[in-house]
């Protein structure tokens, strides 16, 4: 405990005043003659113990009443552990700004940002003099370091912005927490400027900061909240595309979801798509979403018809809201003529390699598409014995049905293949007999491992149990609803020990592997346990996976396993803001060095990774399209990518008092909301909690109840006038000296 006016505590001394005042006014006791004596004695001393009690509690309220009123006066306060009294003394500050992108949130025609850069303003100069300053931002790396004076600290505050994405908030803090830590002034601060936002404050997302937090014990954190309590805001999640790799036959599916806090409204989104030459955007579809108070829906586009090349757009909210960063997504595709696609098959007498190969090439590539060439793929149906052949440049996958054995320069020739960047398939049947031919060298350098035997089972299905593989993403949305049950297997291979490098990407419902992957070289193998060319007309099939009563999970399993193949998920071109993007340039690319266009228009060389044959880009913290171009004319080349900002972007829910409390644990911190909390909160950390009210109105309390006690004890007196007050000593000194006398009956 601390006190602001010591000198106050010496007025405590006249508590002698009210004791000496008492000693000199005790009552005496009375002389009475009663007819029993001995009642009027024990009457006596019972009168004598209440006047007693009486007197001794009304001694200590009027005692207690100067002391209270000196220690009032004095102004103590209660101070946390390891902070100061001294309200002068010049202290270590930093300020720290959450400059996310939903700081830029605006009411009353002010962003968060704008009301934290003020009130910042309005802090520097209560600051003690000789403090030293310094500004961190969410975005700006650290270590931070102090500012050389405040008017360096305002210029850097005023230069704020929050436009860009930012690194977490913990880190920011985490930085700022320890430079003040390591500066030699008495007293340590950290404010921090935030509005407050869950995604913000989790403990999740400040995990980094606890270990620092534990450290630190004697710095002073000052939370200002400049959120908004009840926001409203619409806003885009990020957009789900069919593919960043399109053929040039396919379809580009965008589903954009609209989130929605606040009471329910109508909004329109717009589907835009920027013209390559002229770089102006038009419109190419619309859409009207409803939406109910706090509450999500979804909104889909199709853009067909789109040429080889780079494609890039936007899907955006029409009119504008309190939060305008989430109102627009950005996005890039690449149109690329049909994967060419060689399915290799078995050629017999009574089954030729086109009736072999006849679902998984209907299931790719359907007759009715091809005809009008819309096919994201060009089949080409071979059998084994052409393999030999047939020249593999130009192609994008190679898929063996039901193989047989084959001589060992074949299976050297495919693994040439998978080396060099192409993409294998091979689905085991009936016709893998002997498996010793298998079990080869030569083809485990392929296979996932060796074949055992063949596995019977009566009650058999795919069962995939996660769904986090590239190839199975397709299946999320749909977990629990896919009919596998209804696309029985009667018969698989069994397979031995694999492959350091083999994968398992889906079982059997009996626990066996189904689907396998195994990376070599540039490229990958797939390999299906189970055949997909068993007609249902065959008493003994293996599998009813194509011919089942509902056999879209086979045409859809067929069509993901295919675009992984081919490579399609490995050019990426849709980013978060704040990751590297790796472009890759064609083969055969003669261009060493890029121009690299930024949503803002500024140009930036880029050089080609050799190693790569890639472009490397680490500048993506501002969010939309990105560009980059070599050459000039017809000759040129052109490449880009997209970055968006994150989903939590839109999330503007309030962290609650128990989320801070999870994140800063025993270590104290206070939270203002406008700038009188801000002063009561820096008074009470730097001299402590003041007890002056309190103090006061115990005060009164002791006051109210000395009166009413002394009333009551001061009515016994004899309330007529004295002569005087020698005479009145006189005339009880007298009264004592006689004896009691004993009443006479008459």
């Amino acid at each position: 405990m601390i006190f602001l006016h010591v000198a106050f505590l010496a007025g405590a001394l006249a508590i002698a005043v009210p004791i000496a005042l008492h000693l000199m006014m005790r009552q005496q006791p009375k002389h009475l003659e009663f007819p029993a004596l001995r009642f009027i004695k024990l009457r006596q001393s019972a009168n004598r113990r209440q006047m007693r009690l009486r007197h001794w509690l009304l001694l200590a309220l009027r005692c207690a009443v100067i002391g209270l009123l000196a220690l009032s006066l004095a102004r103590p306060s209660i101070v946390a552990s390891g902070m100061l009294g001294d309200q002068e003394a010049p202290v270590a500050a930093a300020l720290v700004f959450d400059v996310n992108p939903r700081m830029q949130y605006r009411q009353q025609n002010q962003s968060r940002l704008e009301v934290a850069q003020e009130t910042a303003q309005w802090l520097l100069p209560q600051l003690p003099l000789e403090s030293d300053v310094s500004v961190v931002d969410s975005r700006s790396p650290p270590p931070p370091a102090f500012a050389v004076d405040l008017g360096a600290a305002r210029q850097r505050i005023e230069r704020l912005d929050a436009d860009t994405m930012t690194q977490p908030l913990a880190v920011a803090l985490e930085a700022a927490l320890r430079l003040v830590s390591e500066s030699d002034k008495p007293r340590k601060e950290v404010y921090v400027f935030t509005d407050l936002s869950r995604a913000t404050w989790t403990s999740d997302a400040m995990r980094s900061l606890a270990p620092r937090i534990k450290e630190l014990t004697d710095v002073g954190v000052y939370l200002i909240d400049v959120g908004v309590a009840d926001p409203s805001n619409f806003g885009l999640a990020p957009l789900r595309l069919s593919g960043d790799v399109l053929s040039k036959n396919s379809t580009l599916r965008l589903d954009a979801d609209l989130v929605h806090v606040g009471p329910g409204s109508e909004r329109d989104v717009e589907l835009y798509l920027i013209d390559a030459g002229t770089d102006k955007p038009s419109v190419r579809g619309q859409r009207t979403v409803k939406l109910g108070a706090s509450e999500s829906r979804g909104a889909d586009f199709q853009l067909r018809g789109l040429g080889v090349g780079m494609h890039q757009g936007y899907v955006k909210l029409v009119g504008e809201d309190a939060l305008a960063c989430d109102d627009v997504r950005w996005f890039t595709v690449e149109v690329r003529p049909a994967w060419r696609v060689l399915i290799v098959a078995p050629a017999e007498k009574s089954r030729s390699a086109k009736d072999y190969a006849l679902f998984l090439s209907e299931a790719i590539a359907p007759q009715a598409i091809r005809v009008k060439g819309e096919a994201a793929f060009e089949v080409e149906v071979i059998s084994e014995e052409q393999l030999a052949k047939q020249p593999l440049d130009g192609v994008a996958a190679v898929c063996l049905v039901d193989p047989r054995p084959l001589p060992a320069a074949m299976w050297q020739k495919l693994t040439s293949y998978v080396s060099s960047g192409g993409g294998l398939g091979v689905f085991l049947g009936r016709n893998a007999w002997p498996v010793d031919s298998f079990n080869e060298p030569t083809a485990q350098e392929l296979l996932p491992g060796k074949l055992v035997r063949q596995w019977r089972a009566r009650e058999t299905y795919l069962s995939p149990e996660g769904l986090e593989h590239p190839l199975l993403a397709k299946f999320r949305p749909l977990a629990g609803s896919v009919p596998w049950e209804g696309l029985p297997i009667f018969r698989h291979w069994q397979l031995g020990s694999l492959a350091k490098e083999a994968a398992i990407l889906l079982s059997y419902s009996n626990g066996q592997p189904a689907l396998l992957e195994r990376p070599l070289g540039k490229g990958r193998v797939l390999t299906l346990t189970t055949p997909i060319s068993e007609p249902a007309s065959r008493k003994d099939a293996w599998n009813l996976l194509p011919t089942g009563d509902q056999p879209w999970p086979f045409v859809m399993l067929a069509n993901e396993l295919m675009y992984y193949l081919v490579g399609s998920d490995q050019q990426r071109l849709n980013y978060q803001t704040g990751d590297t993007a790796v472009v890759h340039v064609p083969a055969g690319e003669k261009f060493p060095v890029y121009s690299l266009t930024t949503p803002r228009g500024d140009q930036i060389r880029t050089p080609v990774d050799d190693k790569q044959n890639a472009l490397i880009v680490t500048s993506t913290e501002m969010p939309g399209n990105y560009r980059l171009r070599a050459g000039g004319g017809d000759q040129g080349m052109q490449l880009g990518f997209s970055a968006n900002l994150p989903a939590d972007v839109s999330q503007l829910e309030r962290a609650s008092a128990d989320d801070l409390k999870a994140v800063f644990g025993d270590m104290p911190f206070r939270l203002a909301h406008n700038r009188d909390e801000i002063d009561r909160s820096v008074s009470a950390g730097r001299v402590g909690q003041e007890l002056f009210p309190f103090l006061m109105v115990l005060l009164v309390l002791v006051l109210a109840f000395e009166q009413a006690l002394a009333n009551r004890f001061y009515q016994d007196y004899d309330t007529a006038v004295q002569p005087n007050r020698a005479a009145q000593f006189v005339s009880r000194a007298e009264t004592a000296k006689k004896p009691l006398k004993t009443p006479v009956a008459h």
